[in-house]
């Protein structure tokens, strides 16, 4: 690497170059295009299955031959599509919010369900429909980044005032707290108000009734979010490796949390907006991804972004199959991984303090 290679940073008047990071390009590649690969594929599964079966076949020429006359052409696209691609998109957002949360703050444990935001944007849907019922799709968006952020400023704020500092197990544990006020705040209004049938969906998780309306809501914030994610991934890197580190690189420490925070409240408030209070994808699909390709966040944001999509649409398909016609939560089927996976990183980082 030269002398001038954009990679190096000014770091007062002399310049410095940042540390050589642990990272895999070919794997990252490797993981990328058979993540891609797998995720059309499960796509089409997903879109194939259900109360009615429909072909493979059949779901190719409705997606690229589409006849309004047939109605399994109908099927696919007004209630399968919009259901799949859904689950990948909020699959994507929740894995790339836990990335940015675990890299920005060095904590192996931080996940958007752990730390409270998932409780937070719950509540405000909660508030949303018991005294604003009928409020448009748009709005109740916005009201999750709210309700996330008021969500993170508590948990930071508790972790922070504690003695000692904010460590990884008191961060958790000041998530753990909030989430389960919140959760009960969110459980009373539902009862005082009579709205706990509309508020169970999101409890629990899923995609059933997901309609391109929702889709086309949530798309634009996302995409950009996830945009700006991998463009924000350098940053991520350096402030992996710790403070001083990142700020000997002229690194900008504040703003750039303050802007990766952002990021974080927009992926997890649009992604419970639409398919619920759902943890642990953002614990589990880092860490996998870390395995795989590194720990440059420049490979690990859009690994995780594919096999978070992944993770979400294979656990819709399994939702479905367990007890059909029914239909059972996707958030108790990736808690039965999530959880032994956490208490293995608790454990792990109980150890090493």
């Amino acid at each position: 690497m030269s002398a001038t290679s954009s990679s190096d940073l000014q770091a007062g008047p002399a310049r410095k170059s940042a540390p050589a990071v642990k990272s895999r390009p070919a794997a990252a590649a490797v993981v990328l295009v058979a993540g891609l690969a797998a995720l059309a594929f499960a796509l089409a599964l997903s879109i194939a299955f259900g109360a009615a079966d429909i072909s493979l076949a059949t779901v190719w020429n409705a997606v690229f031959h589409y006849n309004a006359d047939l109605q399994e052409h109908l099927i696919i696209h007004e209630l399968r599509m919009p259901r799949a691609l859904a689950g990948a998109l909020t699959g994507a957002c929740f894995a790339v919010a836990g990335a940015l949360m675990q890299g920005m703050t060095r904590n192996p444990l931080a996940d958007s369900g752990l730390l409270g935001l998932n409780s937070g944007a719950a509540l405000a849907l909660a508030l949303c429909f018991a005294f604003a019922p009928g409020t448009p799709y748009l709005v109740i968006i916005v009201w999750c980044f709210v309700g996330a952020g008021v969500a993170a400023g508590i948990v930071y704020g508790i972790g922070s005032l504690s003695k000692g500092g904010l460590t990884p197990v008191r961060l958790v544990l000041a998530g753990a707290a909030v989430s389960a006020l919140f959760t009960a705040l969110s459980e009373g209004v539902a009862l005082y108000f009579r709205i706990g049938q509309d508020l169970a969906f999101w409890y629990a998780g899923g995609l059933a009734g997901t309609k391109w309306t929702q889709l086309d809501a949530i798309l634009p914030w996302t995409a950009v979010a996830l945009v700006l994610s991998m463009m924000l991934s350098r940053s991520i890197t350096l402030l992996s490796l710790g403070e001083e580190v990142a700020s000997g690189l002229g690194l900008n420490i504040g703003r750039t949390r303050m802007f990766a925070l952002l990021l974080v409240l927009v992926l997890a408030g649009t992604a419970v907006s639409a398919v619920g209070a759902v943890a642990f994808v953002g614990l589990l699909i880092p860490h996998v991804t870390r395995y795989l390709v590194g720990v440059d966040y420049r490979f690990i944001i859009p690994c995780s972004a594919v096999l978070g999509a992944l993770l979400i649409v294979l656990a819709d398909i399994g939702a479905r199959m367990i007890d059909p016609p029914y239909e059972s939560p996707i958030g108790a089927l990736i808690a039965l991984i999530g959880v032994p996976f956490f208490l293995y990183l608790a454990r792990r980082e109980r150890r090493e303090l």
